[in-house]
């Protein structure tokens, strides 16, 4: 067994999981990811690209072409929803979208907001932020902004946030005492964030139901 193969097989539990995923779907599995974290926002690209990177240090994968992919994933999905809202409109394409699990409406209202009140600048700094960086495409495509100038600052913004989690995990990656030490640790962390995250998205859904049938 090799070095990097230990290393990956001390991650237990969900991470240890998802880093063995990410390890035998590649760096182009990478980029799937983030496509899908682009169009399904409770995808958490804050736990998926770390452990790309970490797996990158071990040799397992080569970490430039995991930020090209990734970025590339991000900026499919940004299409996606930039043609959604340009073909559809804000509205109607809002209306859709918050059928899907787990989103909720008020989230592309922000997002719709926040592009409102920065302009083309939203799709850059958007990116950096988490809950308006998945969305902030849909109002951009329903405005028509440029395509150009769309996808320029899409993939800026995008490989900013994609270098910037895929290093953190790299310099994981350098410290190989600390991974046996902080494995389970890291663990019961990403457990209980995406425990939180879920649960809060489910609250919050039943909430504006109760509030939607006592108002009608």
């Amino acid at each position: 067994m090799s070095d990097s193969s230990s290393s990956i097989d001390q991650l237990d539990g969900l991470v240890g999981w998802a880093a063995q995923l990410i390890d035998t779907l590649g760096a182009w599995g990478v980029g799937l990811f983030t496509l899908l974290e682009t169009v399904f926002p409770p995808i958490p690209s804050e736990v998926i690209l770390p452990l790309a990177g970490f797996i990158s240090q071990q040799g397992e994968m080569n970490f430039v072409l995991v930020i090209v992919t990734s970025t590339l994933g991000a900026y499919v999905g940004a299409l996606l929803l930039y043609w959604l809202g340009a073909a559809l409109g804000l509205e109607r394409s809002i209306r859709w979208l918050a059928k899907l699990p787990l989103v909720d409406r008020d989230d592309f209202e922000k997002a719709a907001g926040w592009f409102d009140r920065h302009g083309r600048s939203a799709v850059f700094f958007g990116r950096l932020i988490p809950g308006v960086r998945s969305l902030i495409s849909l109002p951009a495509g329903a405005e028509r902004m440029n395509l150009v100038t769309f996808s320029l600052f899409t993939v800026l913004g995008s490989g900013l946030w994609n270098t910037l989690l895929i290093s953190l995990g790299a310099l994981l990656g350098t410290q190989y005492h600390l991974i046996d030490q902080y494995s389970s640790i890291l663990n019961y962390l990403v457990i209980a964030a995406l425990v939180g995250v879920v649960g809060w998205l489910v609250i919050r859904r039943i909430r504006r139901g109760r509030a939607e049938r006592s108002s009608g």
